[in-house]
């Protein structure tokens, strides 16, 4: 065999074996279950998203608590006109009932006279012995601030003793005692307790003051108030005076001559406006309360602290403290007369025989029968059918 032939021979026998032998192998495409799980690893590899953030609902706001309120009558602490008349060194004769009021969140009384150092009286005396003036010095207002009195009325038949200009200066010293105070037209005492805006209008027959005769403008005050206040107390001074006027009945009361109120239509009238207490005084003598829509109505505390030139004889000499608790929406939850009976020259002291609880509860009941409070053994008041073991 020749080169050549043996070099094509060769050649052939490589290319026979080439075309024999096995194509590649590819790697086989994955099924679908074997893309799932390997779609499943990514994810599990992946950080998860964070949970949604759900705030906390709102807890409902709770309504204010009760506000628990001292109320007591007439207040003249002594007077230097026409002569001196003051205790002597100035003594406080609210010192022996002072811690008593103090312990109310809000204590109300009324002011007789004015609080003032010097000026000319609004009226004249033909005899100055039996002259009912009263102007009691300005620093006297700190014993009202001890004892812990927030708000005082000074609408009455005295507080104008000194003329419009009195009235001023009593309101002036009081304010910066930090005393709020109502009387003259357009003036309302406002204070804030327990997170709630108390507002207080006085009103009596008088020239100058809030008009206890004309009903239907009291009440629109009344309900102007109620629009912007959380409570309102009314106090009022008016009716007839003396031990003849114990009773309250309905129409208007007339005193020499003066008209001093239809009470129980004033009374029930601001309360349909909005009034959530109604105090009265004046008579000089205590009178009954009633319950008319949930809310509270004292026709009269009577007499409390006045040093001489006002007389408290027998009953007048009654000083009840009257204490009443009043829900955020003006009902009347429960209350308590503390008896206390004024002892010259030291003042209200407090009476171990409850006079004036007794005495208030017993006309309570004879001029408002079903619509009078109940009353527990130690002056306990409630609204009626609260509880079961108190008298009517």
């Amino acid at each position: 065999m020749t080169r050549t032939r043996a070099a094509l021979a060769l050649a052939l026998v490589a290319l026979l074996f080439g075309a024999c032998a096995p194509a590649p192998v590819k790697a086989p495409a994955q099924t679908s279950d074997a893309a799932a799980e390997s779609e499943r690893d990514l994810v599990e590899l992946s950080p998860e998203p964070p949970a949604p953030v759900i705030p906390e609902p709102e807890p409902p706001a709770l309504p204010p608590p009760p506000v628990t309120i001292a109320a007591v009558g007439d207040i003249m602490l002594g007077t230097d006109f026409p002569d001196n008349r003051l205790p002597d060194n100035d003594a406080s004769i609210l010192s022996e009932v002072a811690s008593i009021l103090a312990s109310a969140e809000l204590t109300f009384g009324n002011l007789e006279g004015t609080l003032a150092d010097g000026g000319e009286p609004a009226k004249k005396c033909k005899n100055p012995s039996l002259c009912y003036l009263f102007r009691t010095p300005t620093r006297y207002v700190q014993h009202l601030a001890d004892a812990g009195f927030d708000m005082l009325s000074l609408a009455n038949n005295h507080a104008r003793d000194f003329g419009e200009e009195g009235r001023s200066e009593s309101m002036r010293v009081l304010a910066e005692a930090g005393i709020a105070h109502s009387g003259r037209e357009g003036d309302v005492a406002v204070v804030d307790v327990n997170e709630q805006k108390i507002a207080m209008i006085a009103f009596a027959p008088n020239i100058g003051a809030h008009p206890l005769n004309d009903i239907d403008r009291a009440a629109e005050l009344v309900r102007g108030l109620a629009d912007s206040y959380q409570l309102v107390i009314v106090s009022f001074h008016g009716g007839a005076e003396g031990i003849e006027a114990l009773h309250v009945k309905p129409g208007v009361e007339i005193y020499y001559g003066e008209q001093r109120g239809d009470l129980i239509a004033f009374a029930h009238a601001v309360i349909d406006a909005g009034a959530d207490l109604v105090i009265g005084h004046g008579p000089h003598v205590p009178r009954g309360m009633e319950i008319y829509q949930n809310r509270l109505i004292a026709y009269s505390l009577g007499n409390f602290a006045t040093h001489y030139g006002i007389s408290v004889a027998g009953i007048k000499g009654l000083a009840p403290i009257l204490f009443a608790t009043l829900a955020h929406d003006g009902r009347f939850l429960s209350g308590r007369i503390v008896s206390t009976r004024q002892s010259r020259p030291i003042g209200p002291i407090p009476d171990p025989k409850q006079e004036a609880f007794e005495l208030m509860k017993k006309l309570s009941l004879e001029d408002f029968g079903p619509g009078a409070p109940l009353f527990g053994p130690n002056g306990e008041i409630f609204p009626p059918r609260a509880v079961a073991d108190v008298t009517r």
